[in-house]
């Protein structure tokens, strides 16, 4: 398993924009599909985007497309998600998650970071 550590989450209005990152440490980062997910109060965790491996394939939910972009810098251990024309229903803990399948579950995923919170103001 990796180790994972987001950060950039904040309190941005409604338009706005924000860049999330995901850093990772322990075993080869590069060898991990990794992804997005995000927990609204009251509702369950739920899909944003994923990249594989070696980021030439990316996947987001319909919420989402268009307006946020997965990457990853393997060299670096870290992965983004550059998240632009913000809604108040983006409102949520974003979570970064490393697995080794390319799939939206999140039960597939075995590693989880702490969680970063995104707040969009109306």
């Amino acid at each position: 398993q990796v180790q994972l550590v987001e950060s950039g989450g904040g309190l941005v209005q409604a338009g706005g924009s924000l860049r999330l990152s995901c850093e990772a440490s322990g075993r080869t980062f590069s060898r991990y599909v990794v992804g997005w997910f995000r927990q609204a109060p009251g509702k369950e965790r739920e899909f944003v985007a994923r990249i594989t491996s070696n980021g030439r394939v990316t996947s987001y939910a319909d919420s989402v497309e268009g307006r946020f972009t997965i990457s990853r810098d393997n060299g670096k251990n870290t992965m983004y998600l550059q998240m632009n024309s913000l809604r108040p229903e983006d409102t949520a803990v974003y979570y970064c998650a490393a697995g080794l399948i390319f799939n939206p579950d999140p039960r597939k995923y075995d590693s989880w970071g702490r969680g970063t919170q995104v707040t969009v103001s109306s």
